[in-house]
């Protein structure tokens, strides 16, 4: 099932039921809709050392939310929405929307190691970013298009996101088994998504399914990482499916 079926269904039950009863629809689809999954977890216990400019692939459920998420996140200097996990002939909307591609739908995340760490990143990713303990879905979005990945660029941070899956399943902080899976892909195994779901969020704040998804993703940030939060969002400007995927 695509997303856009989906997100349909969720407009159309938002857009009957305007007026107080919106605020109900708010509350009660969280629970389906991934937007109450706001968690306080431990640091992870090991991360990376590195002080020069860094990446990180991060898959979550809609990238729109992934997106606007790390774009409020002080250190990161750009988000750019893709599609990581398959190959480059399928790396596109309608392609992975039959959820027969092997993509997920993913950010790449550039940012500045010496104001924040990849660490650190995981650790805004499992507790307010997405729900990790879904399987092949988020929320209102179902397939293995919306899964939770962590796509590491090299052995480094394969070693970090798999050491801290394993932190965060011991210390039983999740009422369910964490689903992350963590892949390894090489930097031009990336792939941007069309123009026109860059800085979406952004461009759509009264959007229903933004509304109900993903604004609340950005209020809990700002909540749980004080220290983090950037109220000005970075937002890509200039980048499109031929601009490449570097920083």
């Amino acid at each position: 099932m695509s997303r856009t079926r989906t997100r349909t269904t969720s407009v159309l039950l938002a857009t009957v039921l305007v007026g107080g009863t919106i605020f109900a629809i708010a509350r009660t689809l969280p629970a389906q809709a991934g937007t109450s999954h706001h968690v306080v977890i431990p640091a992870p216990a090991m991360t990376l050392k590195t002080k020069t400019g860094s990446q990180a692939v991060l898959a979550g459920g809609c990238f729109w939310g992934m997106e606007m998420v790390f774009q409020h996140v002080d250190g990161v200097r750009k988000v750019v929405a893709g599609y990581a996990g398959g190959s480059k002939a399928t790396a596109h909307y309608y392609d992975t929307s039959t959820s027969h591609t092997r993509h997920a739908e993913s950010v790449r995340i550039f940012y500045d190691p010496k104001k924040i760490s990849y660490g650190e990143l995981l650790r805004i990713y499992f507790s307010v970013a997405h729900d990790p303990t879904q399987v092949n879905r988020q929320g209102p979005d179902v397939g293995p298009q919306y899964r939770s990945e962590i796509f590491a660029l090299d052995s480094a941070q394969e070693k970090v996101a798999t050491a801290y899956v394993r932190q965060l399943d011991r210390a039983g902080v999740f009422s369910r088994a964490i689903a992350t899976q963590v892949g390894r892909i090489q930097p031009d195994q990336f792939y941007p998504a069309e123009t026109y779901h860059q800085n979406y969020g952004l461009k759509h704040p009264n959007s229903l399914y933004i509304r109900i998804n993903d604004q609340p993703k950005v209020r809990a940030l700002a909540e749980h990482f004080p220290a983090v939060y950037r109220a000005t969002p970075q937002v890509v400007t200039g980048h499109s499916r031929s601009s490449g995927t570097t920083g």
